[in-house]
């Protein structure tokens, strides 16, 4: 039976007769480029490929010269951005200098080039602040990795930056999260060229998800927030984050600070931009997730963190980054041969 069962898993993912015309696909590079951020995408088409698509990849760098990557690793291309041919699709790298101006203009222009020939243009990562600097993405949503979704923003103020998405369509022009959302970023575009079923097969080939549950929010849990300026509010997060079990009333909490409740309400919202119980619910989730790090089980977790049951516990983790804190921890306890720790889970909160 299992024999039979591995059979029809491997049958599901035969490949099948390629469709006719080739669909090219060219991706630029330029020294100091993220490699995951193309050999990702790459491997996904690639993929596609033995399952009846037909992609065509090709590598271009802004002067037509190789491309050295972030790793040190070089990359031979197919020539000058400049001179390609027509293209399906364009997509654009990231590296690691980028979100902090240090864009060269002959990548720009490159990049519009590249655009310009293609019928849709895309980017992992970093990359969008390349896609930004040429005006593709003006007037448009666009997200990236979530380190550096705040300083595009604030660069570029004609974009809408949806800084939680694993990535964003707008029209023809797609935006992706950091290195790794690059492959869901392919999977995407392989959906769109031949449907969810082709799109499935390759998920199943690279051991992924064709669509990966919540979004970034849940990479960039802040631990600690900025610290108070004023004595008596510092004296108040103190406490909280000493003790979040405890109630910690607005009244308790004013007289922690010998403040009145007014006050203590102003002093949140004049530093914090908060109020006082919304900041002890912040408090509370990053330490259930601290918890859930450390492998705690579900209920331990929903009792000492202060939220006090589940289902209050998994409102929380909804509301904040779209996922239960079962999930949470899933995917983030332990990567030692997919194995999660006996009892860390164990209560059925979902």
């Amino acid at each position: 039976m299992d024999l039979m069962q591995s059979n029809m898993r491997r049958t599901d993912l035969t490949p099948a007769k390629a469709v006719v015309g080739k669909r090219r696909v060219g991706f630029l590079v330029f020294d100091g480029f993220k490699l995951l951020d193309v050999s990702g995408p790459a491997e996904a088409f690639n993929d596609a490929n033995q399952f009846g698509a037909n992609y065509e990849l090709e590598f271009f760098s802004p002067d037509g010269s190789g491309a050295v990557s972030s790793l040190g690793l070089p990359v031979s291309v197919k020539g000058n951005a400049c001179d390609a041919a027509p293209l399906d699709t364009v997509i654009v790298s990231g590296g690691d200098l980028l979100p902090h101006g240090f864009i060269g203009q002959n990548i720009v222009d490159a990049a519009a080039d590249l655009a310009g020939r293609s019928r849709r243009v895309a980017s992992v990562c970093t990359g969008a602040f390349i896609l930004a600097d040429a005006g593709l993405l003006d007037g448009r949503r666009a997200t990236t990795h979530w380190q550096h979704a705040a300083q595009l923003r604030l660069r570029y103020r004609k974009i809408t930056v949806e800084s939680d998405a694993i990535f964003v369509k707008d029209g023809a022009v797609f935006t992706s999260a950091g290195v790794t959302a690059g492959i869901d970023l392919a999977l995407a575009l392989i959906e769109e060229d031949h449907g969810a079923e082709l799109a499935r097969k390759v998920a199943k080939s690279l051991v992924m998800y064709l669509q990966r549950s919540g979004g970034q929010s849940q990479f960039s849990i802040p631990l600690q927030g900025p610290a108070p300026v004023s004595a008596p509010l510092r004296r108040v997060v103190e406490v909280m984050r000493r003790d979040p079990a405890s109630p910690h009333t607005v009244v308790e909490m004013a007289k922690y600070a010998h403040l009145s409740t007014r006050q203590l309400s102003r002093l949140f919202r004049d530093e914090m931009n908060t109020t006082p119980r919304k900041f002890l619910d912040s408090v509370r989730f990053e330490t259930a997730c601290s918890l859930l790090d450390a492998g705690h089980t579900i209920s331990d977790v929903a009792e000492r963190s202060g939220f006090g049951s589940l289902e209050s516990l998994r409102r929380s983790f909804i509301t904040n980054i779209g996922v239960p804190p079962s999930k949470y921890q899933h995917n983030f306890l332990t990567s030692s041969i997919g194995h999660v720790p006996a009892g860390a889970m164990s209560e059925s909160e979902g």
